[in-house]
Order: structure tokens, then sequence, then C-alpha cells
């Protein structure tokens, strides 16, 4: 494909906020998504922004973001829980594919959530290894509490903020492109309803892409 200039992480930033107002207002443009582009994005893949957010059906990257083909290097597990494969994954985007921007994407309604709040207040547990992605996610709900936060939507911002740490905490590689000013890192609510998304969290974008 062509060889073009990447974006900076704060208009590559700016360029999803574009996309997310034009899917919520229902005037999509659905760009990057014509036989055109499958054969220019065929022999290589330039995406500006890598997507690691929850596998919620409800939750398509490409749809709510008004984004197409090669556009965004996608990582989904339930309620974005990091494992190794995960941040392998991630470090290959912004490292291997020059990917200025990561965002952590949570909403509202989380199945992920909800299980842990369960298990922290109930007593529940999942079963199999559902049971390892409410482990993961159970801390985020106990930091909440400890905070004195206990709505769901609370709880689920406090989950994304916690993820972009901790991506930020166990991938050097990451942080470092943070630090050198390569990359940006940050977290986003999306809601359902509404088709939404609202900055939560932000390490390494300018206060200006950032207001």
């Amino acid at each position: 494909m062509a060889d073009a200039a990447m974006p900076t992480p704060g208009q590559a930033f700016e360029m999803l906020l574009a996309g997310n107002h034009r899917f919520a207002s229902g005037t999509p443009h659905h760009p990057n998504q014509d036989a055109a582009r499958r054969a220019e994005t065929a022999p290589g893949q330039r995406p500006f922004a890598v997507l690691f957010g929850c596998s919620d059906s409800r939750l398509a990257a490409e749809i709510i973001f008004d984004r197409g083909l090669g556009d965004l290097f996608v990582v989904r597990t339930l309620g974005h829980v990091v494992g190794a494969e995960d941040l392998g994954s991630i470090e290959f985007g912004v490292r291997v594919l020059g990917c200025p921007l990561v965002v952590v994407l949570g909403h509202d309604e989380c199945g992920a959530v909800a299980a842990a709040r369960a298990t922290v207040e109930e007593g529940t547990a999942g079963e199999g290894y559902v049971r390892d992605v409410i482990d993961r996610v159970t801390p985020s709900v106990l930091a909440a509490r400890a905070a004195g936060l206990h709505k769901d939507r609370d709880l689920v911002a406090m989950h994304v903020r916690r993820t972009v740490d901790l991506l930020l905490e166990r991938s050097q590689i990451l942080a470092e492109q943070v630090a050198a000013g390569r990359a940006a890192v940050v977290g986003m609510f999306y809601l359902l309803a509404g088709g939404t998304t609202h900055l939560i969290a932000a390490r390494g974008l300018s206060a200006d892409a950032a207001a």
C-alpha cells in the first residue's frame, strides 16, 4: 500500500473522535470499505491505532469509529482483561506496525464487570475460564468501592483506568514509546444507547488533543 506519513498520537485520536461522531449522529461515511481499499491493503497494513476493547458484540470497533480495512489493529477480550498474548499483540501494533495510539475501550452494561461485582457482593463465581476473567476484573471493583464508587459506570471507568495503567506498567516497550512521544495510551468509555465515546484517561496525549 502507499507509504503515507503516520499521524501523531493527537491526530490519530482526533480521527477516532471524528469517526465516532459520525456514527453516533447517524451520518457514517463508511471509509476504506471498498474493493480499492481491499486491494491497497493486501500487500501490507499501516493501521493508525490499536484498539484494545471488550469482546462485547455491541462494541465492533470499525463500526462505532466509522473506519475501514487497515485502519485499526483490534485486540479484544472479555472485560478487556490483559494477558501475555494481548500485551504481545498491542506491542506488535505499536512497535512493529508503528501505531501512534492505543485505546482501551470499556462500556456500560459490561457483563465482566457485573460478574466481578456479584463476586465481591454476593460471593458468586463464574465457571471454567470465565472465573479467570472475573478474577482479573475484581481488583478494579474493589478499588472503586474503596474510593466510594458504587455505580456500574463508575466501576467500568475504574477498570478502564486501571487497564491503561497496567498496560504501561507491564509493557516496557509501550512505556518507552509513550515516554518518547511516539505513542499515547487513552482510556475511553462507550455508551451503548447513544453510541458516543468519552475520554476518561490519557497518557502521552497532548493537552490540545485531550480537550
